[in-house]
């Protein structure tokens, strides 16, 4: 039977496939609207079935923040490459992926996966809808939310690096730009965490235990050597800590300075650094 391009554009419509895949489904389903979209959705589990094993090392970091910004949201979406990370298709998926998030709170790609898309079906679908439109593989690799008196998002130039900063103590202040500030520090400089107390364990040792390495490379005499590993260690502290960096606005002060000259009050209580493909 002849498939007329009102009924191509209303499947495109409905399905976002492209329009080939939308004349051949009502072609091979005899004009059947339904039974075309089930066959645009065989192609895409096909399709994921196929690139199963394929490496999706390319993508996005999506992130946005509540009105008031009491939370924020987080999450990195796969592709196998550049180019169709920048697809309005691709965008467009990870920005509706990026709602549901935020909607439910979720926590893990896990669950976000199984969470309803909007429409009665899962976002898992969706994505495997999806890899049938593209024909690359699409996954959902990580998600996280923050939760405080305020969380401020940024997301790098290209999409590849993404944060969220927690403060306390906000009171009066304006903290989106305040945020966005530390937010890009975070981004250029990665530190490991707020300040020195909250360094996990097993880095201060690895950082301590280079120190004592360094210095006896250096012939130093052994009775000085921890004395030495811990004045690295407080430079380490310095340098990959977020309070103590020089702050990248104005070097002339660290990032804590800078907040106390803010606000006395104000304080970061977490933040989550995402950078595409990183752990």
């Amino acid at each position: 039977m002849a498939i007329s391009a009102k009924e191509v554009a209303t499947l495109r419509a409905q399905t976002g496939a492209p329009m080939m895949d939308c004349k051949n489904a009502l072609t091979e389903s005899g004009g059947d609207f339904e039974m075309a979209v089930e066959i645009l959705r065989k192609k895409g589990q096909k399709v994921s079935d196929k690139r199963a094993d394929r490496d999706a090392t390319e993508g996005s970091i999506f992130a946005m923040s509540a009105p008031d910004f009491s939370s924020g949201v987080m999450l990195e979406l796969n592709s196998e490459t550049d180019f169709v990370a920048r697809n309005d298709d691709f965008q467009g998926i990870g920005q509706n992926i990026l709602q549901v998030a935020f909607a439910n709170n979720a926590q893990n790609a896990d669950d976000l996966k199984a969470m309803d898309y909007g429409d009665g079906r899962t976002v898992e679908q969706h994505l495997t809808d999806a890899m049938g439109r593209i024909g690359e593989k699409i996954d959902l690799r990580r998600v996280v939310a923050l939760n405080s008196e305020a969380v401020v998002n940024y997301i790098h130039l290209g999409a590849r690096v993404g944060v969220l900063v927690a403060f306390e103590g906000v009171g009066n202040t304006d903290i989106e730009p305040v945020g966005k500030n530390v937010a890009m520090q975070i981004a250029a400089m990665s530190p490991v965490s707020i300040d020195s107390s909250s360094v996990p364990d097993d880095i201060k040792e690895r950082e301590l235990r280079i120190g004592r390495e360094q210095a006896r490379q250096e012939g130093k005499p052994e009775n000085i050597i921890e004395k030495i590993a811990e004045g690295k260690l407080n430079k380490f502290f310095k340098e990959s800590t977020l309070l103590s960096q020089d702050y990248v606005k104005d070097s002339s002060k660290s990032v804590g300075q800078y907040l106390k000259e803010i606000n006395p009050n104000l304080k970061v209580k977490a933040f989550v650094r995402m950078q595409l493909g990183g752990n």
